[in-house]
């Protein structure tokens, strides 16, 4: 049996939509409708989540499988989206660049973007690695489907994959000519349109697979000032493949993709406001009055903003890939050779208001990247299985900084009372050019047994050795607003000139055991410790001046993060495999976690990156599906989340401890969000992980009614989605001004399927309305301006898909 939904069932039953891991197995299903094989012939998911082929309920993995039908039908066109459906996935992005995936609460530190570091969940398309989280911001094209692997991967996928890992695998060429189109038109003038064909070149040899995607928007915030609706979507993907069976024993595949936002965004802006350490007359309230300003709306949700710099957000990715699949007989010879390319173009309102305080900040950054892996793994079923292999990778990174200070910058960032405070011209035309390099280069050899003890019992140890070298160079040039570069004192204490070059090299050894129990044939148990690392890296983003101004070189590296994991996992089926549910409990302890840090010892006098204590996450995982009856199909999972610092005792202290005057011998901070002295830095230990919520839900269901509609052969479905997420923090250190409360959002689905051949759906997305913040930020400075990325309001429209 064929089918395109990596989920439940087929496509000629309502399939359950969306977030179910498990496959309900159902051999009277006919042949899916719109792609390649996703299923074995007894119905089983098979996923390839360990580099070989394997049915979804026997890997020893928590993994959440999504089909290509069902990205399609619930909206999951991009990474973000995919968060409803996943309760152990956060995805957080201010910008493209500026973007984090987590699961389980880890991943990347949050909010801070820097080139130096490595992501903590590793993003992979047809088997190729993805340095750039931006790419995870891109629409899906021609996706057969998701694999969210939870836990460590560090084994198998690498040093980027301590929290977990995502694996894309698109639809592959077919030798049967076939195509496909998808039109959706919804409401704030939202277009999607997707087209794929596929068919021989030259008979049974080579056949080729080309799709495209595009998508536009319109911003959902409107901007009074500029007249525009910002945080809007333009986005193109353009996606070839071509396959050649060069004998029954060798087949080559060469991939090439085209990837191009464009969109007027990204824009935050006025949520709150709350109390600092600072004198009240340089908090933002005093501020803002003094210069007459008033903000158009203190609702965000009322969805309107003054910011007066252009937004952009332009980037192109892409690259070519070949894959190449030589069978041995006993085992199969597998090459991953790529190239891949990301130019980031950006402009950001940086002060977030509508008064001149930062005219321009610009981070302009062009990457390219090549990798080789080369693997081995064991054919057919035999006592010893094995998959081994080589890495290696190199990335090189530029980026040319800019950011400009306007006439409002005085009066806003230095004391109003004082001469340089009232005097515009003291920072007007203040302007850093930075000049940032990166190389980037990590090999690996590895290897994973799977040793089957006897017919239910399998033993698997994997061991993966790694080493980095990065090398970095980091230029600042300040100039005055006369091109000086004899800067004052307080000139110099906005934007510090600075020149270093970071250096860093490491080897590490990764490594796992997984045991795996078959107490049935329908029920499986595993157990699994894991030893990983993520590299360590070097700052790019500026480094903190100690008390005589020059940069603190000793802070120039971060060391690795230690990771210990333990996950126990149940996977079960019943009721003739209509029911499937399984669990998974985990405890991960990461030392030397990598994090937004100041630490008094050097006299910082900013944040920067650097090695935090220790965190522990822990946890519960619930994911069922369950078929009761032919014509409905259910789901339900649920995620408990304790994420917490066990030991982080020089963090950067929440805005309302900040801001204030130094601590002189003898004296004692003021209390929060009162004038007066502020702590150096704080001790969060025991607080809450920044992004992860400690309950999170996704469930669904779909009922369909068998029909003939215009002497097509279908049925009508009704499809309801739904996700909930507790209560989260979204600042590094824990805020009574950056909590984001909890919020559930349903979406809702109604159309007519038939078979192998159209669909056409109603959608009804945040169906209530509800007003939620994807994130809240604070202004830099101090101020106390709290400022938010509300959630996409309500949308509706309709979409049309024709398989040929």
């Amino acid at each position: 049996m064929t089918s395109t939904l990596a989920l439940l069932l087929a496509l000629q039953v309502a399939e359950p939509q969306a977030g179910a891991v498990p496959a309900v197995e159902d051999q009277a299903e006919p042949t899916g409708r719109s792609g390649p094989a996703a299923t074995s012939a007894g119905g089983d998911i098979v996923v390839t989540a360990r580099r070989r082929t394997e049915t979804v309920q026997k890997v020893p993995i928590a993994i959440s499988v999504i089909g290509g039908t069902a990205l399609a039908e619930t909206g999951t066109y991009n990474v973000n989206r995919l968060t409803q459906l996943q309760p152990t996935l956060q995805f957080y992005s201010t910008n493209p660049r500026n973007s984090a995936a987590n699961i389980r609460g880890l991943g990347a530190p949050f909010g801070l973007t820097n080139d130096g570091i490595e992501q903590g969940v590793g993003i992979y398309v047809d088997q190729v690695y993805y340095s750039r989280i931006a790419s995870a911001t891109f629409d899906f094209t021609d996706t057969e489907r998701m694999e969210v692997l939870r836990g460590p991967q560090g084994t198998l996928y690498g040093k980027n994959t301590t929290a977990g890992a995502i694996n894309v695998t698109t639809r592959k060429p077919s030798f049967t000519p076939e195509a496909r189109v998808e039109l959706t038109g919804g409401n704030l003038d939202f277009f999607q349109g997707k087209a794929s064909v596929s068919g021989p070149l030259v008979d049974d040899k080579v056949a080729i697979r080309l799709s495209t995607s595009i998508t536009t928007r319109r911003g959902t915030i409107y901007n009074v000032r500029q007249d525009e609706y910002q945080n809007s979507q333009d986005n193109l993907s353009l996606r070839s493949q071509i396959l050649w069976k060069a004998s029954p024993s060798l087949d080559l595949t060469l991939f090439a993709d085209y990837n191009r936002q464009n969109p007027n965004c990204c824009v935050q802006y006025y949520a709150r406001t709350g109390a600092t350490q600072r004198p009240v007359i340089r908090q933002y309230a005093a501020l803002a009055a003094a210069q007459g300003y008033v903000v158009p709306s203190t609702n965000a949700f009322d969805r309107v903003t003054d910011v007066d710099t252009d937004l952009r957000a332009r980037q192109e990715l892409g690259g070519l890939s070949l894959l190449a699949n030589w069978d041995l007989g006993g085992a199969t010879l597998t090459s991953v050779s790529a190239w891949r390319f990301w130019n980031w173009n950006p402009s950001n309102d940086r002060d977030f208001i509508g008064l001149p305080v930062t005219t321009v900040s610009a981070n302009p950054s062009q990457q390219r990247q090549v990798s080789q892996e080369l693997r081995i793994a064991s054919n057919g079923d035999r006592e010893i299985d094995y998959v081994g292999g080589l890495f290696y990778f190199r990335q090189t990174i530029d980026t040319q900084g800019l950011q400009v200070q306007g006439p409002a910058a005085s009066a806003f960032l230095l004391n109003p009372t004082s001469t340089a405070g009232r005097n515009s011209a003291t920072l007007n035309g203040l302007t850093a050019r930075n000049t940032i390099g990166f190389v980037n280069t990590s090999a690996a050899v590895f290897g994973k047994l799977t040793w089957h003890a006897d017919e239910r019992l399998s033993i698997s140890p994997g061991l993966r050795v790694n080493y980095d070298k990065k090398d970095g160079s980091y230029v600042s040039v300040v100039t005055n607003g006369t091109g000086s570069t004899n800067l004052t004192a307080d000139q110099r204490g906005v934007l510090a000139p600075q020149s270093y070059r970071p250096q860093f090299d490491n080897w590490n050894v990764s490594g796992d055991l997984t045991v795996a129990y078959d107490i049935t044939d329908d029920v499986h148990y595993y157990a699994t410790y894991a030893r990983s690392y993520k590299s360590g890296g070097i700052n790019l983003s500026g480094l903190p001046n100690d008390r005589l101004g020059n940069p603190a070189l000793s802070v120039a590296q971060v060391k690795p993060e230690k990771v210990n994991h333990f996950e126990l996992g149940l996977k079960t089926q019943f009721a003739d495999r209509r029911a499937t549910v399984n669990f998974a409990g985990f405890w991960t302890e990461i030392e030397d976690y990598q994090a937004t840090v100041t630490n008094n010892q050097v006299g910082v006098l900013r944040g920067y990156l650097a090695n935090a204590g220790k965190v522990r996450t822990r946890g519960l995982e619930i994911d069922s599906a369950f078929r009761p009856v032919d014509r409905l199909n259910l789901y339900a999972n649920a995620a408990f989340t304790d994420a917490k610092y066990v030991r982080f005792v020089d963090a950067p202290c929440p805005p309302e401890l900040s801001g204030g005057t130094a601590l002189t011998a003898g004296q004692q901070p003021a209390a929060a969000g009162t004038p007066g002295p502020s702590p150096d830095n704080c001790d969060i230990s025991g607080q809450w992980l920044p992004g992860v919520s400690k309950w999170a839900f996704s469930y669904g269901a779909e009922y369909g009614v068998p029909a003939q509609v215009a002497g097509l052969e279908g049925r009508f479905y009704f499809g309801y989605d739904g996700s909930y997420r507790s209560k989260y923090s979204s600042n590094p250190s824990r805020s009574a001004y950056t909590d984001i409360k909890g919020y559930a959002l349903s979406n809702f689905r109604l159309g007519f399927r038939a078979e192998r051949s159209w669909n056409a759906f109603l959608w009804l997305r945040n169906a209530f309305n509800k007003d939620y913040y994807e994130l809240l930020a604070t202004q830099s400075g101090s101020t106390g301006l709290i400022v938010g990325q509300p959630g996409d309001p309500r949308t509706y429209g309709l979409t049309v898909s024709r398989s040929f």
